[in-house]
């Protein structure tokens, strides 16, 4: 089963995404060829949010180890970005059988009214496995593993719940969609909490500047694009220890600016592909469930982190957000981890972040910032278990995803820096049965409370 599932997994989201959706147009009867062009379009979106990732990646990457050199930064936890994390999650036992337990629960959740969101996005069921086959090597057990997974998976749903109102309100053509995915699930409650906070501070009203209000303020100084090309040469003349270097490098320079740019201008492009795949099977699921069964009014169909990420004001403060965090990560006491191939997933932060802040491009700052302030901590925290778990990966598979250099620990902000998976690693691993019933408690709690909420309002 291990086997199995690591081959299917090791196909990628775009392989894996179009024949899932393929298939499941057809179970919920939307004809052969309309099934077949939403998938490929999922595909193809995958393909393109690829790229472009990949463009920041390898754009920046070169440029920040030179920061890294030129500076004489120190910093013990080696970035291995998402795939690392992937492949650590789904090439376990608990990742093997991920997927239909977590189907399991959700069906048993939906009949007993503990959830109203039926979670399709199957690719990131990884974030599950990843916390459970952290849990596992850090406690030598798979039942600690699963139940780690599945107290995950359980308070996600809920979260996604709770969010789906105001996602879908937020965001134009959602409705019906939620997003279960617990990266984004995990900052909800500081959003929530910042938000608050801030609207108690006389004068914060008069600073309501979302994306589309930057630009009328400052122009062409407020366009995702010119940010991005802005940033893009102030990380550029980092680079450069003098005047004459900085001269010579001025293709260079010019040329990181521009591909900086690229990237805040082709997401919210590629983003459209995935709307324009996924909405027909969100729409035709919710018919469907809609027909078959009594009470199914307020379902969501819990959808990719990937159809919003192209919003402006995600753009605009993660785009703020990278030399912050590379500032952070070098002053931030207790620190050892620099964020460099976890960059990209930095605008999987804001999907739910959103909605609390009303796209105010301050606010969504200021939340950004304290996460990423506890991520960079938290992944310091866990990079233990994460190089335990990735050194086991690759002696067994030999993925060179999860090679972790001599002498470094390994870390990633993909999920590894989630409030979400921190806290429940310490009540599974440091705090043992006393912890693993608390958080067990709680959640079953958080369940019933939302049983009550979903039964009184429909």
């Amino acid at each position: 089963m291990e086997n199995i599932f690591s081959y299917i997994i090791g196909l990628g989201a775009a392989v894996m995404m179009p024949v899932i959706f393929t298939v499941l147009g057809l179970c919920i009867g939307i004809k052969f060829g309309k099934a077949l062009m939403c998938g490929l379009k999922v595909g193809v979106g995958f393909i393109g949010l690829s790229i472009v990732t990949a463009l920041l990646t390898s754009a920046l990457g070169p440029a920040l180890n030179e920061v890294v050199g030129i500076y004489d930064l120190q910093l013990q936890v080696f970035d291995m970005g998402w795939p690392a994390a992937a492949s650590v999650a789904y090439n376990t036992a608990v990742g093997a059988f991920i997927i239909p337990v977590c189907l399991g629960v959700n069906i048993l959740l939906l009949l007993i009214k503990g959830t109203r969101t039926v979670n399709i996005d199957l690719w990131n069921y990884w974030h599950f496995a990843f916390i459970g086959a952290v849990v596992y090597f850090a406690s030598s057990s798979l039942l600690w593993g699963f139940f780690a997974a599945i107290i995950c998976y359980v308070i996600t749903l809920v979260i996604a719940d709770i969010t789906a109102p105001r996602f879908q309100g937020f965001y134009k053509d959602m409705e019906g969609i939620s997003i279960p995915q617990p990266f984004c699930a995990g900052f909800v409650p500081f959003a929530w909490a910042i938000n608050k906070g801030l609207d108690k501070i006389p004068g914060m009203n008069r600073l309501e500047i979302d994306a589309e209000g930057l630009k009328k303020k400052f122009g062409i100084l407020g366009e995702p694009l010119f940010l991005g090309v802005i940033v893009g040469i102030c990380i550029g003349l980092l680079t450069c220890t003098s005047g004459a270097q900085a001269v010579d490098k001025i293709p260079y320079i010019l040329g990181l600016g521009i591909k900086m740019g690229a990237v805040m201008e082709l997401i919210p492009r590629v983003t459209v592909l995935f709307i324009e795949g996924l909405k027909p099977i969100s729409d035709a699921t919710r018919e469907l469930i809609a027909r078959r069964f009594k009470g199914a009014e307020g379902l969501s169909i819990g959808m990719s982190p990937a159809l919003v990420i192209g919003h402006p004001t995600t753009l605009v403060v993660s785009l703020l957000l990278i030399p912050v965090t590379l500032l952070l990560a070098v002053v931030l006491p207790g620190n050892q981890f620099l964020p460099l191939a976890s960059l990209a997933g930095m605008f999987y932060i804001f999907p739910l972040v959103l909605p609390y802040t009303g796209g105010n491009v301050i606010k969504t700052f200021i939340v950004g910032l304290v996460v990423i302030v506890l991520s960079l901590l938290m992944v310091t925290n866990l990079a233990p278990f994460f190089t335990e778990a990735a050194r086991d990966v690759y002696a067994n598979t030999g993925d060179a995803a999860v090679a972790i250099p001599e002498g470094f620990s390994g870390g990633s902000l993909d999920f590894a820096g989630s409030p979400l998976a921190w806290l429940i690693f310490q009540c599974c691993h440091n705090l043992h049965v006393i912890g693993s019933c608390a958080i067990g408690v709680a959640t079953v709690g958080l369940v019933l409370w939302n049983r009550r909420r979903i039964i009184k309002k429909y």
